[in-house]
């Protein structure tokens, strides 16, 4: 299993641990033996693995297109990508509003002050692929297996602000789901390749 921009390495450990036998890359990955400080387009053209995973990593990446052919080109078989990323567009003015009134509440409470501002966290992600850019890429490449739109926001804050409180928020209409999951093979054009 491939873990693409394993960060601290938190998910690669817990996989690892468990019993996979697990390759995660990051350019500032921790050190040890299932680690790689690498970008994707680095890894060996000839390696292949069943399962590739990321988490919040492709919204960053410049050369999006050709790195998504380079995952379908990794994957072995009928190996699946397993993708989780946000959709930052869909920050609207009420899920806005009931992020920063949980932020305000944890700054009160003198908790969770690195938790960025609405306004912040909206400027710091408007530079990157936009959700649907992201979906087109992956549905071009990839038979999508599952796609669902899960709670995003819970990850900056903490408290009361759980995912299971977002997620109820999200089920009633009263805000939106920025986070998405999407579970694919390879098409069959690149199966024949």
């Amino acid at each position: 299993m491939l873990e693409v921009g394993c960060g601290e390495g938190d998910l690669a450990r817990a996989l690892a641990a468990i019993g996979y036998d697990v390759t995660a890359i990051d350019p500032m990955a921790p050190e040890g033996p299932i680690f790689r400080r690498i970008k994707l387009e680095d890894l060996e053209q000839d390696e292949r693995f069943d399962a590739v995973v990321a988490s919040h990593s492709f919204h960053h990446m410049v050369n999006l297109d050709q790195n998504l052919d380079r995952v379908a080109t990794l994957l072995g078989g009928d190996g699946r990508l397993i993708l989780d990323e946000f959709a930052w567009e869909r920050f609207d003015e009420p899920t806005a509003d009931w992020y920063e009134g949980q932020r305000r509440v944890l700054l009160a409470a003198l908790q969770n002050r690195r938790a960025p501002s609405a306004e912040e966290w909206l400027d710091h992600h408007a530079d990157v692929h936009r959700s649907e850019t992201i979906r087109a890429a992956l549905t071009a490449r990839f038979e999508e297996l599952a796609f669902e739109r899960v709670p995003h926001l819970w990850r900056y804050l903490s408290g009361p602000a759980t995912a299971e409180l977002e997620e109820s928020l999200i089920a009633s209409g009263a805000i939106q789901a920025l986070g998405f999951r999407f579970v694919g093979i390879p098409g069959r054009e690149r199966a024949l390749n």
